[in-house]
């Protein structure tokens, strides 16, 4: 099953011409802990973080020790229905991905993708590529013009 959640993101990134690394770990359980294994500044480390916005999901991506503001997320979309998703809400948009390890590219889920500013400082992205042992590389910029976020400033301060 993760697998093809790796599968899935591997192909679009080939078919788009897009170099990217994969990288086989440690189990990891949250964003911290992969930039950790990955031994990198949890700052290049891009982490989901699913929104409920109303009825809708919405996939946010931030630096792994960024956590998103409900106050600022309320402003950004003009809305008081927000609140983080529980793996349960959204357990069935990604059917061939592991329990928490969806990768930042909700386009290919038909999800939309807010990016908060600040993990755009990176030059390059590792994110979990679908498994708890699996994550992978890549340019910063070339994710960013293939998933086609909206940028937005929701992290806490």
């Amino acid at each position: 099953m993760t697998e093809l959640c790796a599968a899935r993101v591997r192909e679009y990134l080939m078919t788009h011409g897009i170099g990217y690394e994969i990288h086989e770990h440690a189990e990891t359980y949250t964003a911290q802990e992969l930039a950790s294994v990955e031994h990198v500044p949890g700052r290049q480390v891009a982490k989901v973080v699913m929104l409920r916005i109303g009825p809708d999901l919405a996939m946010s991506v931030l630096r792994a020790p960024d956590h998103v503001s409900i106050g600022k997320a309320r402003i950004v979309f003009g809305r008081e229905d927000i609140r983080i998703a529980s793996e349960l809400d959204f357990l069935e948009a990604f059917p061939d991905c592991a329990l928490g390890t969806v990768p930042p590219f909700g386009n290919l889920y038909g999800l939309p993708t807010y990016v908060d500013e600040r993990l755009l400082d990176a030059e390059d992205i590792i994110c979990p590529a679908g498994s708890h042992t699996l994550s992978m590389q890549l340019s910063t910029n070339d994710w960013y013009k293939l998933v086609e976020p909206t940028t937005v400033d929701i992290a806490a301060s």
